[in-house]
């Protein structure tokens, strides 16, 4: 199996030509966030989006949770996919699907305990893709990803078994740890961001590394 490698908190265009060239297939755009590292406005997103080639998924890190809002954020930026970082309170993928009928939905789930089992089951069928990070939504300051923690990949491996969509993996990863997360989780994509980055900035010799690793 070809793993699928998306490199996240790109922040310029030299970002995501360096992370292209070095092999992802997809890139991670980060919007608004009450915590966590890569942030950048929607205004820097729209423009670094045309540089994205075909064939590379652009995704939009959005914390918005009502359906309305989520169409409103994609429709300021233009990516391909829209990855949420927190559960949807208010609408449904329905309603996101039919205003983007193009654009392709991954729900992040935080991988915690056993709930998140239940709560990546229940959303898979909505959805084009799940991606388990080690963030917490029930903190006062919502952690809604980039925390650079490994969470439990034994409840990964469940939750990837009990569903049939595609899963992306995310929790501090890096060359040292990306095989063992490989065999682990059986995952279709890693997603990282701290473990190919040195003072914030994309590091292109961890970059070489992590994908010698895998």
């Amino acid at each position: 199996m070809s793993i699928r490698i998306k490199i996240c908190c790109i922040s310029t265009i030299a970002e995501a030509q360096m992370a292209i060239t070095a092999g992802a297939s997809a890139l991670g755009l980060v919007g608004p966030m009450p915590s966590g590292p890569g942030v950048i406005t929607d205004d820097e997103i729209a423009a670094i989006v045309p540089w994205i080639p075909p064939g590379v998924a652009s995704f939009l890190l959005t914390s918005e949770t009502t359906a309305l809002n989520i169409i409103r954020h994609q429709q300021k930026v233009h990516t391909n996919t829209i990855q949420l970082v927190d559960a949807l309170e208010d609408g449904s993928y329905v309603e996101i699907r039919q205003a983007l009928p193009a654009v392709k939905l991954v729900q992040v789930i935080h991988v915690i305990d056993e709930s998140s089992v239940e709560e990546a089951q229940r959303i898979a069928p909505f959805v084009d893709a799940i991606l388990l990070d080690s963030g917490n939504p029930t903190l006062a300051v919502k952690e809604l990803g980039g925390t650079g923690r490994v969470h439990n990949w034994a409840l990964s491996r469940k939750i990837r078994e009990s569903i049939d969509k595609p899963l992306f993996l995310a929790g501090g990863l890096h060359a040292g740890n990306a095989r063992a997360a490989i065999d682990a989780v059986q995952p279709f994509g890693l997603d990282l961001c701290s473990g190919v980055r040195t003072n914030g900035l994309l590091d292109p010799r961890k970059l070489e590394m992590f994908f010698n690793a895998i």
